[in-house]
């Protein structure tokens, strides 16, 4: 099989590192790659704030609740969907600049910031690191903002720990391709394909955790996304962190 599509379809989240730092080459081409990622129109609407500081790296595991491979990861990069260059670009241009309630511009710099995260994701893998993401840099995205000083145009996306692995788990299951992937039409019949995901994945946790739990899929999403969302799940509301960076009308 490819080297790189073996690669890929091995990958697994790692939680636990070695205390063995990354050597800048490396680091270096992990951001050169994750750079060349495609973005809509070049505008190329992502940055990363690479947290290298102990105290800000102290707050901002405290801020993603408390997940402790935020603190102890040799590596922790901001990932941020950015249209700060942008506005600068209209200055030069002497053009007027607004994205504020364009639902649109908020798409298309998650999507770029996304695809930058995926990148960097199979960029480290290749050089034998492991990494996770970590979307708890959003549940209080205002106060993220203020720590990492985030210029108005600029809103955190996702955290991403890096590190050379302490662990080896299992791949985690995926869905099964009948229940991602549709010809022509969506296919909203996915009963029978879920009900079968969630026995792999009951299997796949009974091994992972040694016999402790057999918590199938359906029951962490549901658990997660039942109303209300927010509350339950400690995510502040995005609304004033969104109109404080310059996305929303106030």
């Amino acid at each position: 099989m490819n080297e790189t599509i073996q690669q890929l379809q091995n990958h697994k989240s790692i939680r636990k590192y070695k205390a063995q730092p990354i050597e800048e080459s490396i680091i270096d081409a992990i951001l050169q790659a994750t750079q060349q990622a495609p973005s809509w129109i070049n505008g190329q609407q992502m940055s990363i704030i690479r947290i290298t500081d102990s105290e800000k790296r102290t707050k901002m595991m405290e801020l993603a609740g408390n997940q402790a491979y935020v603190g102890t990861a040799p590596e922790f990069w901001v990932f941020c969907l950015d249209f700060q260059r942008a506005a600068k670009a209209c200055e030069i241009e002497v053009k007027p600049f607004s994205i504020a309630d364009n639902v649109d511009a908020l798409l298309v710099g998650a999507t770029d910031a996304g695809i930058a995260l995926g990148t960097a994701v199979a960029a480290a893998e290749s050089f034998g690191l492991g990494t996770v993401p970590i979307g708890g840099v959003r549940k209080d995205a205002q106060a993220v903002a203020e720590l990492l000083e985030l210029p108005t145009y600029v809103y955190p996306i996702s955290g991403l720990c890096i590190g050379y692995p302490d662990e080896q788990p299992a791949v985690k299951p995926r869905l099964p391709k009948q229940a991602v992937l549709f010809e022509n039409t969506y296919n909203a019949d996915l009963h029978e394909a879920l009900h079968q995901y969630n026995e792999q994945f009951a299997e796949y946790m009974m091994e992972r955790t040694n016999g402790k739990s057999n918590a199938n899929w359906s029951s962490g999403i549901a658990a997660f996304y039942s109303e209300p969302f927010y509350r339950d799940n400690s995510y502040a509301d995005p609304m004033p962190a969104l109109q404080k960076q310059g996305f929303l009308k106030k």
